[in-house]
């Protein structure tokens, strides 16, 4: 999946993958808050393999990198990512799904204008973790009696086992080409509930993007802070209950804020 504009082992290829992350979840957001009643649906398929977040990523990605015709973008899909779009149609059917969504380019293209500068956008992205500092694990945690005032038994799922310990919790702004710096590093007690520490975090924080592993799934929070902070919080999303599978566009979104959070996490893994 080396792109010819960059090999893929260096900065710059971690870089396109990181803006085109980046495109998809921007036009994942103005879909979502009603972009989506531009789009001409005239087929019986309402939910198609291949999104139309997909299709208009795609696009604006390929226009991004400099590829001047819908076909030039297509076959640059086509040929550079197409694990990321394994459901990508014929050029043909690409061409008759873009042309559905023709009203969707004045807003989402004017809503580009302001957030793209140098081919990349341009908001802050922000990274919420956190991780065990273990003083006693397993049978042991249970007995343990150090730093009583802070300390308790705690639950790493990452690890799947018990401690008797803190945790250390980080916001840090990435800082392309380098380590993120953080914003926030806050201890609790190991039981501490993730959400609930950013939660003590979160009022400080203005504009931009803040990505986050399942423990910060919160819908009421993400609706609050795009309202009120202009604050995206991006977590992979949770099945309902009763559902046996994410949709396409949903499982697109997961892998995305997977991948972000795989190249910039800042917690330190204990082993």
């Amino acid at each position: 999946m080396d792109d010819s504009d960059g090999d893929d082992s260096s900065r710059d290829g971690a870089d396109w993958k990181n803006t085109l992350i980046r495109v998809y979840l921007f036009v994942c957001r103005r879909w979502s808050s009603g972009l989506c009643a531009a789009r001409e649906r005239q087929s019986n398929n309402s939910n198609p393999d291949f999104t139309d977040e997909e299709v208009l990523t795609i696009y604006l990605f390929g226009l991004i990198r400099k590829r001047e015709t819908i076909k030039e973008i297509h076959e640059y899909a086509e040929d550079h990512f197409p694990e990321w779009f394994p459901d990508l149609p014929s050029y043909g059917g690409y061409v008759q799904r873009l042309n559905r969504l023709s009203a969707a380019f004045a807003p989402l293209t004017e809503a580009a204008i302001v957030e793209v500068d140098d081919g990349d956008l341009i908001e802050t992205l922000r990274i919420a973790d956190s991780f065990p500092v273990v003083m006693a694990k397993e049978k042991r945690s249970s007995q343990a009696k150090v730093a009583p005032q802070i300390a308790d038994k705690g639950y790493c799922s990452s690890k799947d086992t018990f401690y008797h310990g803190v945790k250390l919790h980080v916001v840090a702004q990435k800082r392309p080409g380098t380590m993120p710096l953080p914003d926030r590093v806050g201890l609790t007690a190991g039981s501490k509930n993730d959400l609930q520490a950013l939660r003590q975090a979160l009022p400080v924080f203005q504009d931009g993007e803040l990505y986050g592993d399942k423990a910060y799934v919160d819908s009421s929070l993400r609706e609050q802070l795009s309202d009120e902070q202009n604050l995206e919080l991006l977590t992979p999303p949770k099945k309902s209950k009763g559902q046996d599978c994410l949709s396409a566009a949903d499982k697109l979104l997961s892998e995305a804020v997977s991948r972000v959070l795989s190249a910039h996490r800042v917690a330190v893994q204990l082993d």
